[in-house]
C-alpha cells in the first residue's frame, strides 16, 4: 500500500484507514501470497489463507446466475456484465482474502469496462450514517524502468454533485507518491481530465463488496475484514506444526552407520559409500575394542500420527473461526460428531455463505446502477428501465437426498401435487412439469387384468353366455 499520510497530504482528504487496519490489511495480503511474517527457510506455508478464501468464493458463486431484463437498455447492461460474471469467483476470492473488493466501471469507447480494485489499492475517505462508502481514492501505479508513476483518482458524492479528480505523481520508491506531475506527461493518462462533475445521481459510481464479518480489528471502522482475520494465529500454528511434520520425516530417515575401515577408498583416500543416502561413516578407529560394532542401524520410531492429529485439531479450530463446517479443510474422516453437532456445523457454513451472497448481491446491484449511469453519460443506449434477478446454487446448504425422499412420501399421501414435486426436485417450470405428467400418462400401458383362479380370462369372453 501507499503511505496513507502521502495520500492525505496530496489530496487534502482524510483517509479513513487507521494504523490498526492498515497493518491488518498488509498482513492478510502477505498471508494470501504465502509471504506471512512467520515463514522462513524451515517453516513453509500450508497455503491455508488462499485455500480458505478460495473455498468461500467457490461456495458463494457456484452456479451463480444474474439476469437483467426489461428493455433494450437492460439487454445492453446484461451484455456488459458477462465479463464480470465469468470471473466473479476469482474476484470474490480476492475480496474474501482482503476483506473487500471495489468494482469501478468506466467508459471505453462504446463499451463499459470494470476495474477490480483490491482492498490494498483503494483508500476510503468517508461513509454515510449507514456505513455506505461515499468517497474513496483509487491508486493506479505503473512502473517504467526505475520510476514509479501513480495516479490518484478521487470519487466523492457531495451535496453539489458527484466529483471525480485525477492527480499524477512520479517517484523512485514504490510506496511513496513523490513529485506531482501533469497527467499529460504520462502517455497512458494523457487523455484523462483532471476534474469532472456529474449531476443528478444519488449513489456513487463504484461498488464496494464487503465481507459480512464484524470488524474486530478496529470496531470503529466500517471496512470489511478478511475471512481468516480471526484465525491468523491458528494459521501460524498450523504452518509451524506442518514444519514439525516435515522434520519428523526428514530427521527420521533410515541410515546405517558403518566403520569407515569397511569401505573402499577413492584416489584421494576418501571412503567410497555404496549409497550416500543410506550409509554414514562411523569412525571407530582401526582397532575395535571388545563390544564395539563395525556398523549400527538408525531407524527411529515416527511420531507422525500424533503430529497429524494435533495439526488436524488446529485446522478444525481455523474452520470454526472462519465460519466453516468441520471437514472443510481438516480431514473429514477424523471428524466424529453427534447429529446435533453436525447440524450446528452445517448451519455455520450456511450462514457464512448466505450472508456473503447477500453482500455480493448488494455490491452487484450498485455496480449495475453505476453502469446504467455511464450508459446515459456516454449515450450508449436509449434510456430504459431494468430489473435484476439473482439465483445462487444452494446444494451446499441443502440435503437434496433427504428433500427428494421427503417429497416422494408427500406426493404418495396426496399432500403435494406431482407438478410441484417436479419443480422442486428437477428445476422445471410449471408448464414443463405439467407437460411431463401428461406425457407420462399417455405412455403408460393399458391396465392388465390377470386370469382368475380357474385360469380363464373372462374379460375376453362374449358378454352373452346364456347359451
Amino acid at each position: 500500500m501507499l503511505n496513507t499520510t502521502n495520500v492525505k497530504q496530496a489530496l487534502k482528504v482524510d483517509v479513513a484507514i487507521t494504523p490498526l487496519m492498515a497493518d491488518a490489511l498488509q498482513k492478510w495480503s502477505l498471508m494470501y501470497v504465502n509471504q506471512a511474517p512467520w515463514l522462513s527457510g524451515d517453516v513453509k506455508s500450508l497455503n491455508l489463507p488462499a485455500s480458505i478464501a478460495s473455498e468461500l468464493a467457490r461456495a458463494v458463486t457456484i452456479e451463480m446466475d444474474v439476469q437483467i431484463s426489461g428493455s433494450p437498455r437492460a439487454d445492453f447492461l446484461a451484455s456488459q456484465m458477462i465479463p464480470v460474471l465469468n470471473n466473479i469467483r476469482t474476484y470474490t476470492e480476492y475480496g474474501g482474502a482482503k476483506g473487500g473488493l471495489m468494482f469501478k466501471p468506466y467508459l471505453r469507447g462504446n463499451q463499459i469496462v470494470i476495474d477490480y480494485v483490491q482492498a490494498d489499492q483503494f483508500y476510503p475517505v468517508s461513509f454515510d450514517t449507514n456505513g455506505n462508502m461515499t468517497a474513496v481514492v483509487f491508486a493506479d501505479q505503473k512502473t517504467v524502468g526505475t520510476a514509479f508513476y501513480t495516479r490518484l483518482e478521487y470519487h466523492a458524492l457531495t451535496s453539489d454533485g458527484y466529483r471525480i479528480t485525477n492527480t499524477a505523481f512520479r517517484s523512485s520508491t514504490r510506496d511513496v507518491l513523490g513529485t506531482q506531475i501533469p497527467l499529460t506527461s504520462f502517455d497512458a493518462w494523457a487523455d484523462i481530465e483532471p476534474e469532472a462533475w456529474i449531476l443528478n445521481i444519488d449513489k456513487p459510481l463504484f461498488a464496494y463488496f464487503k465481507l459480512p464479518f464484524a470488524n474486530n480489528i478496529d470496531p470503529t471502522s466500517p471496512l470489511g475484514v478478511s475471512v481468516y482475520s480471526r484465525a491468523v494465529e491458528q494459521i501460524q500454528d498450523a504452518d509451524e506444526m506442518y514444519e514439525n511434520l516435515v522434520w519428523e520425516f526428514e530427521s527420521g530417515k533410515r541410515a546405517i552407520y558403518v566403520d569407515n575401515n569397511a569401505f573402499g577408498r577413492s584416489a584421494d583416500g576418501k571412503p567410497v559409500l555404496p549409497q550416500r543416502r543410506l550409509y554414514r561413516e562411523l569412525d571407530s578407529g582401526a582397532n575395535l575394542g571388545e563390544g564395539k560394532k563395525r556398523f549400527d542401524e538408525w531407524s527411529p520410531e515416527f511420531r507422525e500420527a500424533q503430529i497429524k492429529s494435533g495439526l488436524n485439531d488446529v485446522k478444525r479450530e481455523i474452520e470454526f473461526l472462519c465460519g466453516f463446517a468441520y471437514g472443510t479443510i481438516s480431514d473429514p474422516e477424523a471428524v466424529s460428531l453427534t447429529a446435533t453437532e453436525i447440524i450446528s456445523s452445517k448451519q455455520r457454513t450456511q450462514a457464512t455463505i448466505v450472508d456473503t451472497q447477500k453482500s455480493l448481491r448488494i455490491a452487484l446491484d450498485q455496480l449495475i446502477y453505476a453502469m446504467d449511469v455511464w450508459c446515459t453519460l456516454g449515450n450508449l443506449t436509449p434510456n430504459g428501465t431494468y430489473k435484476t434477478s439473482y439465483q445462487f446454487d444452494d446444494s451446499i446448504v441443502t440435503d437434496y437426498d433427504a428433500q427428494f425422499t421427503q417429497d416422494q412420501q408427500t406426493v404418495t399421501t396426496n399432500a403435494m401435487p406431482k407438478y410441484i414435486f417436479l419443480m422442486r426436485n428437477y428445476g422445471l417450470d410449471e408448464v414443463t412439469a405439467r407437460k411431463w405428467i401428461e406425457e407420462a400418462k399417455s405412455e403408460s400401458p393399458a391396465p392388465f387384468f390377470p386370469p382368475n383362479e380357474t385360469g380363464v380370462n373372462f374379460d375376453n369372453m362374449p358378454m352373452d353366455v346364456s347359451a
